[in-house]
């Protein structure tokens, strides 16, 4: 196996398993000799994680490759800790071959220690004795020499010289722990780095277990218990929209629920306001969670006024401290204030709220605070929990390396950050719509009355970062109330919701039962109005604005035959989407409707029965019946589902901004169905 794919095989082995390391954290490298194409000659080369990549995905692809002597070489030319920041740069001067990652910032303390394989990682057990007060003696105690203690300091050449010291001044010693910050180990080969890196975080966990108070977190906190899990799901979907709104002030976000027991066991116990007051230590977990969540200082029973009025009054403190803790340590050179929202919201007895500007990363944060607070448990399990002070907080926020990073991140897509909920898109014009709102980067909700076929669906779009499916029988209040509180704990709020979901019953007056209207009635009528109902409190409360998209049809505004139920219902969408955009225009909701006709491929209502009966009216063989209806048409041109998902895209983005009450034709012209 050659260098590279040992080094990858380790990484994917060490970076897969969360007691080890969390997501995108730490590095690992290895060294080894290759021959220089130009030369052809052999040479030393490194092999590390690059800029910004995953331990457990990683690829060749995610590998920065550099020539050691070269990476040496640059101790000579080293200006000082003062302007370390420049060796970044300098890196790039080192790389071999062409392609693979960005070097990091870390690069520096894998190929200055003298070793062939080195792994530098955030394990929860290792931290807590790098955050714990006394660390330094403790490491001693716990590993018996065979660790050496590094204090502070932020990443960096320095520390790689500081590193590479150490292991000079300490023979025997395996590895170190990274005050503050982590552990990293080394070996002389790839099995032996990786067993030694398993020992350090093995045996600090075994130490907090044989060694550690049993309740670090203090005593209950009476009435701060999780509450039951049916009650606490309730209120989290109850305050999921305000919250969302708290943490969109200054751009928009997309949200991750977690009721984790972990979470609510520290929400429980009474020392739990200090701890999150002192924030987070390792550079992984604040860069993602902020310096400090925003904690809700109410018991698990509050009521749901009580407790938004009071987030209202926490966030507004919130946002001040945080410009507080921005004037004081920023300098001129400093970047601007990137937001001042919270990242992380805690409610005791229901769980945490996390956010990001998207899923992946609202969710990642979630799990870097889990992380901190099994270090705050460790660290006051044997010690006193003692993270890195603000003012080096602030200098690894606001690197310019960071920021540098930051800038680098693509373009986001025009749906980025806006969660869509879209009723019978397990298939049709539901199912485009889905598609290509998660091409645009929307979070997508598919809601179908077959929770089978929805969840199906939304698994060909991506997993549930992307999208989720839910049951909803939109003729029923309650379950459109439990699918919309279901799409909030998903993604935290509700900014576009598709009212899509349709039967078709094609019969003549005199064959159309009572039966045939209500039901015809009860699932686009009915089931329009209380998708709507129920989803206008959510928008409403995040005061982000949003979408309402009526999927009418051309039938709302022409008259055929033998269609009574299915184009009076239609039209009555029609007129809901005029009365809507009167009402909720205040909150800045657009409400807008499309207007298809002749949709037969893929339709779900054309496959049912729907498609035959209208071609027995025309008199065609069903086949044909999207030829037909193309022909009939001014552009000659059969309208697919894609057609339709392109119109409501459209008016969801900046583009049509300004536009509420309209009604979209995607009918390829119908003269009849012109608007008047």
């Amino acid at each position: 196996m050659s260098t590279a794919a040992e080094l990858i095989a380790r990484s994917n082995r060490l970076g897969s398993d969360p007691k080890v390391t969390n997501y995108a954290g730490g590095n690992t490298s290895a060294k080894g000799t290759d021959v220089d194409p130009v030369t052809g000659e052999p040479v030393e080369l490194m092999w590390v994680k690059g800029s910004g990549g995953d331990l457990g995905t990683l690829t060749e692809k995610g590998l920065a490759v550099l020539r050691l002597d070269r990476l040496r070489a640059l101790v000579n030319v080293y200006p000082g800790v003062d302007r370390e920041d420049e060796m970044v740069a300098a890196f790039d001067y080192t790389l071999h071959g062409k392609g693979g990652a960005a070097p990091s910032i870390d690069t520096a303390m894998h190929g200055l220690v003298e070793a062939a394989h080195v792994d530098h990682l955030h394990p929860d057990a290792g931290i807590a004795f790098a955050t714990a007060a006394d660390g330094e003696r403790l490491t001693a105690e716990a590993f018996g020499g065979r660790v050496a203690w590094v204090p502070w300091r932020r990443p960096g050449f320095q520390l790689g010289l500081d590193i590479a010291e150490i292991k000079r001044a300490n023979p025997d010693a395996i590895g170190c722990i990274l005050g503050g910050h982590g552990i990293t180990a080394w070996g002389d080969t790839s099995d032996e780095a990786e067993r030694n890196s398993l020992w350090i975080i093995d045996t600090a966990a075994a130490y907090l277990e044989q060694h550690g108070k049993p309740e670090p977190f203090g005593a209950v906190l009476q009435g701060y218990e999780a509450l039951p899990e049916v009650e606490r799901r309730a209120k989290a979907a109850a305050l999921a929209p305000t919250l969302r709104g708290l943490a969109s002030h200054d751009r928009p976000q997309v949200g991750h629920f977690t009721d984790a027991e972990v979470v609510l066991e520290f929400l429980s116990r009474a020392e739990h306001p200090r701890l999150a007051a002192l924030g987070t230590s390792c550079p992984d977990h604040f860069l993602r969670t902020k310096v400090k969540p925003l904690v809700l200082d109410l018991p698990a029973d509050a009521s749901i006024e009580d407790s938004i009025a009071r987030l209202h009054e926490l966030h507004e403190q919130y946002r001040a401290d945080y410009a507080a803790y921005y004037e004081k340590h920023a300098d001129a050179d400093s970047p601007a204030m990137r937001g001042a929202d919270p990242a992380i919201v805690l409610i005791p007895g229901v769980g945490m709220f996390s956010y990001g500007a998207n899923k992946q990363t609202a969710r990642v944060a979630g799990e870097f605070y889990i992380n901190a607070i099994n270090v705050m448990r460790g660290a006051e399990a044997i010690s006193t929990y003692s993270p890195i002070d603000d003012a080096e907080k602030f200098r690894i926020e606001y690197w310019a390396l960071e920021e540098a990073k930051l800038q680098r991140m693509p373009k986001p897509k025009p749906l980025q950050g806006r969660i869509a909920l879209i009723t019978g898109a397990a298939s049709g014009i539901g199912k485009a719509i889905a598609t290509r709102f998660a091409a645009e980067g929307a979070c997508v909700v598919i809601a179908d009355l077959d929770l089978e076929k929805a969840q199906a669906a939304a698994a060909e779009l991506g997993n549930a970062d992307v999208a989720v499916g839910v049951a909803a029988n939109v003729a029923d209040e309650s379950a459109v109330k439990a699918s919309i509180d279901a799409a909030v704990l998903a993604f935290g709020g509700l900014d576009i919701i598709v009212n899509n979901a349709g039967l078709s019953l094609s019969k003549s007056l005199l064959e159309t039962t009572e039966a045939d209207w209500d039901l015809q009635h009860n699932v686009m009528a009915k089931g329009s109005f209380l998708v709507s109902k129920n989803a206008a409190p959510v928008l409403i409360a995040q005061k982000l604005g949003g979408d309402i998209i009526y999927i009418s049809s051309k039938n709302s505004v022409f008259a055929g035959p033998n269609n009574i139920a299915y184009s009076a219902t239609k039209a009555d969408q029609a007129h809901q989407v005029r009365l809507l955009a009167a009402e909720l225009g205040e909150h800045g909701v657009k409400v807008n409707g499309i207007n298809p006709d002749g949709v037969v491929r893929g339709s779900g209502i054309f496959a049912s029965g729907w498609g035959a009966n209208r071609a027995k009216t025309y008199g065609i063989p069903e086949e044909d019946l999207g030829a037909f209806y193309a022909q009939r048409t001014i552009l000659k041109r059969e309208v697919l589902p894609e057609n339709v998902a392109n119109a409501a895209f459209v008016l969801c983005t900046n583009d049509l901004s300004h536009t509420t009450g309209l009604h979209i034709p995607v009918d390829a012209g119908v003269a009849a169905a012109f608007l008047r």
